[in-house]
């Protein structure tokens, strides 16, 4: 099924060269179809590639979603061409009193700094907090993982010796969960990272658990006993 995305959006180019199927606000309009609405907050200096990345994951579903793009008011990009933040991204005050299916937070690569030394990092608190009310499942990705289970938890990340970095063996933890229905009790995934997360802070937290570990990597998933945060590593 298709992804809906903004009109010239720059990854509509490059997605519908690898025959994923998208589709503009234009031809949206004409179909009679509530999609599901998703926000990506993209923290990343490179948004194009980012955006690019996601809507290609985010293809892959047999339900037709409907993506909007959020940026931090609070810092302004450097990579990225201000005449395309404009044209395609939203800030917090714009969408503050809408409801979302879901909602993408990415990393940035910024994880050596204390989350507070973040010049953006009160406005993405007021976001994760807002999220609680007005999104109905948030999935945190790489430092937005450690900066959830920061936020909403008080978990925090530990610098590594040395920077993890190769494709890693992970394990199962819940085998029944729905995030990972289909996986084989042992899988692959690539880590980049210099810190981490203790995986005996997360056992001592109320209210969350470990999904998947690795004995090289350590904690991979973490998600919230409501299912209303999902923390990716």
């Amino acid at each position: 099924m298709p992804i809906k995305v903004p009109n010239n959006l720059p990854a509509i180019e490059t997605l519908t060269n690898e025959n994923v199927f998208v589709m503009t606000d234009t031809r949206a309009m004409t179909q009679d179809v509530r999609p599901l609405h998703i926000l990506l907050l993209n923290l990343m200096p490179t948004k194009i590639d980012t955006e690019t990345q996601i809507t290609r994951m985010l293809s892959n579903t047999p339900l037709q979603l409907e993506l909007e793009l959020l940026q931090t008011a609070t810092h302004k990009p450097h990579v990225t061409s201000q005449e395309h933040m404009l044209a395609f991204y939203k800030t917090f005050n714009d969408i503050r009193n809408e409801y979302y299916d879901g909602m993408i937070i990415t990393g940035a690569p910024i994880e050596l700094l204390e989350f507070e030394e973040v010049d953006y990092w009160d406005e993405l608190c007021e976001i994760m907090e807002w999220s609680k009310t007005h999104v109905h499942s948030t999935f945190h990705i790489c430092w937005g993982a450690q900066a959830g289970l920061y936020y909403h938890y008080g978990i925090r990340k530990h610098k590594l010796p040395q920077k993890l970095s190769g494709v890693f063996k992970h394990t199962l933890k819940t085998k029944r969960s729905m995030l990972f229905r289909g996986f084989d009790d042992e899988f692959y995934v690539p880590q980049s990272r210099n810190t981490t997360v203790n995986a005996e802070d997360i056992e001592n937290t109320p209210g969350i658990s470990i999904l998947s570990t690795s004995e090289a990597a350590g904690v991979f998933c973490v998600k919230s006993d409501n299912d209303r945060q999902i923390f990716v590593t």
